[in-house]
């Protein structure tokens, strides 16, 4: 099971920090997906910072959302990993 957002805040040029339930954080770039179908909404930067919490994932006003185990996967992907 993948953990659930708790919060999201959006930064400058189309990257987010969201935190999740169980404590971890992360940063998700969506810049690469910025010109593929309905992602295209999120170009303007007024729209993209419209992000909002919802049930387990992010979402926006205008009808983008993403699946929570890939907002997890891509944050914890850009982590660097833990020193032994």
């Amino acid at each position: 099971m993948y953990p659930s957002v708790k919060a999201v805040i959006p930064g400058d040029n189309h990257t987010l920090t969201v935190f999740f339930d169980n404590g971890e954080d992360g940063l998700l770039d969506m810049r690469p997906m910025l010109d593929f179908g309905v992602f295209q909404r999120l170009k303007d930067h007024d729209s993209f910072r419209l992000v909002r919490v919802a049930f387990d994932t992010i979402e926006w006003p205008c009808g983008v959302d993403l699946d929570p185990e890939f907002v997890y996967a891509r944050c914890m992907a850009r982590k660097p990993a833990a020193p032994r």
